[in-house]
């Protein structure tokens, strides 16, 4: 028998604006990183690390799916939970497969209107446009996907797997997260991946790796990570984080700075390359963390600054991500079909990201401030029986009728 935890449902929680800045930050990030060869994005975690902004939404995803749903699941409700998550996941394939029509379409129109085909082969919609019948069904299998748009897919899987991967963490966390390990391992080690389209291609982003950062996260989220704190943010970790994070800036310079390349001894490339995105390496695994712990020592979730009003632009658009997402992605494209057509300039990068950014900022504020107007609605009940809604009738004439004869 299962018993149900009322308080799990009703339970408040307390919203950590961290996630939402640093969801915010990614989404910038990614605007900034899809448009070729802008000046602006040597702002990006990607130019000083091994991980970007991918790391971050898939940890912070799985992080609120555990602690959000870890204590209604441990309440008895996992219906509910599978709901809830499922709907979600539901408006995400939605969203997909509008943003990849308005996209292809978006990329047709310019490259017709300029005469341009290289766009079409550029973002990977030149089958498409060839095959428009056939690929519009590989399109709603998440088979085939334009440029840009390989990390939806990724989340809509992880999400759909979250109610289950949930369960098992809150009877059995660290047995759930060593099978997290092995399922990566063999993935790695088979080449386990999800077919795409054209033939013999797969997906950009693997599930069945990504899944260990998510499952990390949602480990962390359920409370675990408090029972290894003292570890966690000892001297020691932090210090080795450190030393990790300054080896992969060193390495990473030397893919901006060739002369310096000479200085990384053969054995160590040989060790360290290639550092696959794809099957997320585990230099990127590793880095994020570091990254994590030192953050998350200087900005506790009590930080005066997070209410600043500085900052306020960014973490709106880390509250309302998945439509901020799609934005930027049509942004980035405007923003690199300006600087193909007309001009390459460095004022005109600073111009069109400045701009890009502005725009994502101002639909974040106007879908908050939807958010504030009341929801209209109507409720709906069902329709009585003849009889007795004539006997509901006659009680309501005699109560009525009633204290007037008295």
């Amino acid at each position: 028998m299962i018993i149900r935890d009322q308080s799990a449902l009703l339970a408040p929680i307390e919203r950590d604006l961290r996630l939402d800045l640093f969801r915010g930050i990614g989404l910038w990030m990614i605007f900034l990183d899809h448009i070729p060869h802008d000046v602006v994005a040597w702002l990006t975690l990607r130019n000083y690390g091994f991980s970007d902004a991918a790391e971050f939404f898939v940890f912070i995803s799985g992080y609120l799916v555990g602690w959000i749903y870890g204590p209604i699941i441990a309440g008895g409700w996992f219906l509910a939970a599978l709901k809830r998550l499922w709907r979600r996941a539901a408006e995400m394939y939605v969203a997909h497969i509008m943003l990849f029509l308005l996209f292809t379409a978006q990329i047709a129109r310019t490259a017709r209107r300029f005469d341009n085909p290289m766009y079409e082969h550029e973002f990977n919609v030149f089958n498409f446009l060839s095959h428009p019948d056939e690929l519009i069904g590989q399109a709603i299998l998440l088979k085939y996907k334009p440029v840009n748009l390989d990390v939806l897919p990724l989340y809509i899987t992880l999400v759909v797997a979250s109610p289950f991967m949930v369960w098992c963490l809150v009877r059995r966390p660290n047995l759930t997260l060593a099978a997290s390990v092995v399922l990566y391992v063999l993935s790695r080690w088979f080449d386990w991946n999800i077919a795409s389209y054209p033939p013999g291609t797969k997906w950009y982003f693997n599930p069945f790796c990504w899944q260990l950062m998510f499952v990390f996260a949602a480990w962390c989220g359920i409370g675990q990570i408090d029972k290894i704190a003292k570890w966690a943010w000892s001297r020691t970790t932090m210090a080795l984080a450190a030393a990790w994070l300054v080896f992969a800036l060193l390495i990473v310079m030397t893919w901006h700075i060739h002369a310096l390349e000479a200085l990384i001894p053969k054995w160590m490339i040989k060790l360290i390359y290639p550092i696959d995105k794809t099957d997320l390496d585990m230099l990127r695994f590793t880095h994020f963390l570091a990254l994590a712990i030192w953050v998350t020592h200087f900005i506790s979730r009590k930080w005066r600054r997070l209410h600043a009003i500085w900052l306020r632009p960014v973490i709106l658009c880390g509250q309302h991500s998945l439509p901020i997402f799609c934005l930027g992605v049509f942004l980035s494209f405007s923003a690199h079909w300006i600087l193909t057509q007309y001009t390459k300039g460095v004022w005109e990068q600073l111009a069109v990201s400045i701009a890009g950014i502005v725009i994502m900022v101002g639909a974040a504020w106007l879908l908050g401030r939807a958010e504030r107007v009341p929801n209209l609605f109507v409720k709906v009940t069902e329709v009585e029986e003849p009889e007795m809604a004539a006997e509901s009738s006659a009680s309501a004439a005699t109560a009525t009728v009633a204290p007037a004869s008295r």
